[in-house]
């Protein structure tokens, strides 16, 4: 296909940069916030027209947007039914935004009380509609949800679940049920995710 070739094996060429920011205020000795930025933009080029499916980020998950199981976020608006298509929810940009309260309770348990928000995007037109970065759209496209969750604290690791409930879908911004409140509800198998994971999600 006129790539060029190492080994006889068409090789990638990408640029990527991802930025992290979490910081931690502390009410008291038992009661914090913790505010989380997650930011990173990937470009393929010269011999490459999309990047590497391992490198491509993806939405959703426990340390994504809580109300969606890993993968399934995205991108944009784009609606992939009831099946998760790993290929085409996958994208080279994402955003995530997260602010969670964190209390210690008795024992080794830690309460948790959390809000995210986020999406990811392709840079061009992969065929998934809605799926392109678009200044004026992007920001209609933001996926939001709140829940809680429940930390084990170890000493030398943290098991935690976390209960996360979809507030704003923008997969459903075409049939105008975005928002999973009255009157649109909440469809318990669709809009509830639960999250097991190791470690704080930021």
């Amino acid at each position: 296909n006129g790539s060029y070739l190492l080994g006889n094996i068409p090789f990638a060429q990408y640029a990527k940069v991802d930025f992290d920011f979490s910081y931690t205020h502390l009410v008291d000795k038992k009661n914090s916030l913790v505010y989380h930025l997650g930011l990173g933009v990937g470009v393929p080029y010269l011999n490459s027209i999309i990047l590497p499916f391992e490198k491509r980020y993806y939405g959703g998950g426990a340390n994504s947007v809580r109300g969606w199981s890993a993968r399934s976020l995205g991108p944009g608006s784009y609606n992939a039914g009831t099946k998760i298509d790993y290929m085409k929810q996958s994208g080279d940009i994402k955003l995530d935004l997260n602010i969670e309260y964190r209390a210690k309770l008795v024992w080794l348990l830690e309460l948790a009380a959390f809000i995210d928000a986020g999406n990811i995007w392709t840079l061009k037109d992969e065929g998934q509609e809605g799926g392109q970065f678009k200044f004026d759209q992007f920001y209609k496209q933001i996926a939001w949800s709140y829940g809680v969750g429940v930390r084990f604290d170890l000493s030398i690791l943290i098991f935690r679940i976390d209960f996360g409930v979809k507030l704003h879908d923008p997969s459903r911004i075409a049939e105008g049920k975005q928002w999973r409140t009255a009157p649109n509800g909440l469809n318990w198998k669709e809009d509830m995710t639960f999250h097991f994971a190791i470690g704080h999600p930021f």
